[in-house]
């Protein structure tokens, strides 16, 4: 496949690469950070999701000259003041998905107010220009961790409009209403409308 049809996503996260992978076009070919040899920690130096998103696009293409895309998302809670937001990876202080969970259960021990929203923001580096797309999905924080699929805050996140956490669902039906689809969405038609 010829080298304009690649696209790095800037990513290590398995997770992360098995759900875009199921939803970009067949035209591209995805590869992350590990395929194309990159194995530095790519400094999350911003104030933003979007500025996050491109530090790690643009050091790709900085460093690769290849076309990529990166995203950055987060978990914003009500009662918290949009925590842990930018820092959802490490909120605890150390990337550990289980760790920053019992964390946030326990910062939200007490508060009647489960009011929360995952927000994802894509960067996409191409030719030169870098779009951003933007997706989020609300919902409410659980007291009790339920289900075994997903990763992150998934077992106490609850969607709005349904009775099961993102951990429950299997991952077509999470593609189907999620932060990260709805951002990737947005992403896939922007690149199929700019391959005409």
């Amino acid at each position: 496949m010829s080298t304009k049809n690649k696209l790095v996503f800037a990513t290590n996260n398995v997770h992360k690469t098995d759900e875009v992978a199921q939803l970009l076009s067949l035209a591209y070919e995805v590869v992350n950070l590990k395929d194309i040899g990159c194995l530095v920690d790519i400094p999350e130096t911003g104030n933003s999701f979007a500025e996050n998103a491109s530090l790690k696009s643009k050091y790709v293409v900085d460093n690769y000259q290849l076309d990529c895309f990166a995203d950055d998302s987060g978990l914003e809670v009500e009662a918290l003041n949009n925590e842990p937001g930018i820092f959802s990876a490490r909120y605890s202080g150390v990337k550990d998905d289980l760790v920053n969970l019992q964390l946030l259960l326990k910062n939200m021990e007490g508060k009647s107010n489960r009011k929360a929203k995952f927000r994802t923001v894509i960067s996409l580096m191409k030719d030169g220009e870098n779009h951003l797309f933007e997706g989020e999905i609300k919902g409410q924080i659980r007291t009790t961790v339920s289900g075994t699929k997903g990763f992150g805050y998934d077992p106490i996140f609850e969607p709005d409009g349904y009775n099961i956490t993102f951990a429950e669902m299997d991952m077509e039906q999470k593609n189907k209403i999620s932060h990260r689809a709805i951002a990737m969405g947005k992403l896939i038609d922007f690149l199929k409308s700019s391959a005409k």
